[in-house]
C-alpha cells in the first residue's frame, strides 16, 4: 500500500509544529496540511491590537526548541510568530507544510488501516495516521444576538481584526470582556470617539506586571544554559501551585480574591464603576485575566462600561439588556470561540462509517484528550478536557506529543494496521474525569466557554499538569484494540 506520508498532521500552529518536529526526529515521514497560505495557527489570525500571551514567554516555547532572547517577560503576538517561523525554518519543518491545503473529509479504510484525507480541491491523500492539531481556539463565536446582520457599520470579531477600519472618532461597540478585550480595549480607547463597552459577566483581572527583558538578562539566558532552565523551572512551578485552588480547595482561592478586590479599589476610586467591574463568583470559575492597564482605560472620559449583555443589535445602535439604545459607527466582538467543537464541523468518518459528530452528539470526549473509540490511528492535539486554566498550555502539548509517539511506535513494532482505543476505556475514564471536575472551581456556578451546551466542562483538564504528564509518559497497548 503506497502512502503519501506515515502521518498527516492537520494544522500548523504550536500543536502542529511540535508534533512535526517530533516525528522528523523519528525519521517518520509526515505532511502538514494547513488551510491558510502561512503557518502559526491563532498566533497568526490573531492579530488584534494588543495582542500578547498571558503565559511568561521563558514558559510558552518548546522545552526541545527553547528561546532565550525574549524582549519581554510576556511575548506579544508578532514575537510568537516570529519564533513558530524561525523554528519551523531551523529544522526545516516548513519543508514539510502544504498551505492552502483545507481538508474536506477523512475516512478510515478498515481493509488497509489507512486514511484517506481528501482535500476541498479534490485531491486524496493516503496515511497510516492523522494527527488533528487544529486547536480550540479557531473558530470565532458571535453570540446569538438578534439583528447583528442588520448592522450598517463595520462590525468584525477580534479574531478578525479589520485594520481597514478607521475607528478613530467613532462611537465604538465592544461586545464581550474576555481575554482579547481586556488586550485591545486599552490600546483603542484612546483613539475612538466613543468607547461602549458591553460587560455580561465582570472578569476577575490580575495585575499583570509586564517588563521588557534587559540585554543583560537575555545574555545570560543564551550564556548559561542552567540560568536559562532554572528560569523556565521556577516559572512552571509558580503557575502550577495555582491548581491547588483551581482542582482541590477553591476555598483557597480566597487568598487570591481579596489580593484582586484590593487591585479594583487602588485603580478605581469611583464607587459606581468599582461595583461594576467586580466579580460575584469565585475566581477562576471563568479565565482570569492580567492586564495592567484595563482598569485605567476604563476611566478615560469617553469611555463607558455597560454592566449588561446585548439583546439586540440595530442598523445604527446596539440595545443593553436593560433596554437601554448606544449609538454605534463600529462594533467589536470579543466574544470568544466556539472552543467547545474540537475538530468539527470537519467531516471525519471512522471505523463502520461512524462519523464524528454523531459520535459527538452528545459532547466532546476522548481518552486522555488524544484517542476517541471507533476512530482508529486517529489521534488529537489538545483534545477534549486537555486545556489550562493556570500553566501553559505547550507542557500539555508535549505530553500528548511523547504518547502519540509511542502509539506509533507500538504499530510499527506489532507491525499492526490500527489501534483504536477500547470504548470501554474511553468511557470510564470520561466518567471519572467529570466526577472529579465536580470538586473543581469551574464547577462552582458560573457559566463559561470552558462548559458545553449541556453544561459539562469538555476544555479543561481537572487535575495538575504534572499528573497528565504522568499518565501519557507511557502508551500502554492494553487500553486499545490491535489489528
Amino acid at each position: 500500500m503506497n502512502l503519501d506520508a506515515e502521518v498527516i498532521i492537520v494544522g500548523a500552529g504550536f500543536g502542529g509544529l511540535g508534533m512535526a518536529m517530533q516525528l522528523k526526529k523519528k525519521n517518520t515521514s509526515f505532511i502538514i496540511l494547513e488551510r491558510a497560505a502561512d503557518l502559526g495557527g491563532t498566533w497568526r489570525d490573531n492579530v488584534y491590537p494588543g495582542c500578547a500571551c498571558d503565559i511568561p514567554a521563558m514558559l510558552y516555547s518548546f522545552s526541545f526548541a527553547e528561546s532565550t532572547n525574549w524582549s519581554r517577560i510576556y511575548p506579544q503576538q508578532p514575537e510568537i510568530l516570529a519564533y513558530l517561523k524561525r523554528t519551523a525554518k531551523q529544522r526545516r519543518i516548513d519543508e514539510h507544510v502544504r498551505f492552502k491545503s483545507e481538508l474536506a473529509e477523512a475516512r478510515f479504510e478498515e481493509p488497509s488501516g489507512t486514511w484517506l484525507v481528501t482535500l476541498t480541491s479534490g485531491e486524496v491523500l493516503r496515511s497510516r495516521v492523522v494527527v488533528a492539531a487544529l486547536g480550540p481556539l479557531n473558530k470565532p463565536s458571535f453570540g446569538n444576538i438578534p439583528g447583528r446582520e442588520t448592522f450598517a457599520g463595520r462590525a468584525f470579531h477580534s479574531s478578525q481584526w479589520d485594520y481597514s477600519v478607521d475607528l478613530r472618532g467613532k462611537n465604538v461597540a465592544v461586545i464581550g470582556t474576555g481575554a482579547s478585550a481586556v488586550q485591545f480595549v486599552p490600546e483603542i480607547a484612546p483613539q475612538v470617539g466613543r468607547l461602549t463597552l458591553f460587560q455580561r459577566t465582570a472578569p476577575w483581572v490580575m495585575p499583570r506586571g509586564d517588563a521588557r527583558v534587559s540585554w543583560v538578562r537575555q545574555l545570560a539566558r543564551r550564556s548559561i544554559p542552567l540560568y536559562a532552565w532554572l528560569i523556565r523551572k521556577t516559572i512552571y512551578w509558580l503557575l502550577e501551585v495555582r491548581a491547588a485552588g483551581f482542582v482541590l480547595k477553591p476555598k483557597l482561592l480566597e487568598s487570591g480574591e481579596r489580593l484582586m478586590l484590593a487591585f479594583i479599589d487602588r485603580s478605581i476610586p469611583d464607587p459606581v464603576l468599582r461595583a461594576k467591574v467586580t466579580p460575584a463568583y469565585r475566581a477562576g470559575c471563568k479565565r482570569i485575566l492580567l492586564s495592567d492597564d484595563y482598569y485605567p482605560a476604563l476611566q478615560r472620559p469617553n469611555v463607558e462600561v455597560i454592566a449588561h449583555s446585548v439583546a439586540e443589535i440595530r442598523p445604527h445602535s446596539v440595545i443593553a439588556a436593560d433596554g437601554r439604545e448606544v449609538a454605534a459607527d463600529a462594533i467589536v466582538f470579543g466574544t470568544g470561540f466556539r472552543a467547545t467543537e474540537g475538530v468539527l464541523p470537519l467531516r471525519i468518518f471512522g471505523a463502520g462509517g461512524l462519523e464524528l459528530a454523531h459520535a459527538w452528539r452528545e459532547g466532546m470526549r476522548a481518552y486522555l484528550g488524544t484517542s476517541i473509540a471507533g476512530f482508529p490511528n486517529l489521534f488529537l492535539v489538545i483534545g477534549p478536557n486537555t486545556g489550562l486554566g493556570h500553566n501553559s498550555m505547550i507542557f500539555m502539548m508535549e505530553a500528548q506529543y511523547r504518547y502519540i509517539l509511542g502509539a506509533i511506535a507500538h504499530l510499527k513494532r506489532m507491525n499492526a494496521r490500527a489501534l483504536d482505543v477500547k470504548p470501554g476505556v474511553m468511557h470510564a475514564f470520561n466518567d471519572d474525569l467529570q466526577r472529579r471536575m465536580r470538586g473543581t472551581v469551574w464547577a462552582t456556578g458560573c457559566s463559561s466557554w470552558y462548559q458545553d451546551a449541556t453544561g459539562k466542562n469538555v476544555a479543561l483538564w481537572p487535575g495538575f499538569t504534572f499528573a497528565y504528564r504522568q499518565r501519557t509518559g507511557r502508551f500502554d497497548p492494553s487500553r486499545y484494540l490491535t489489528v
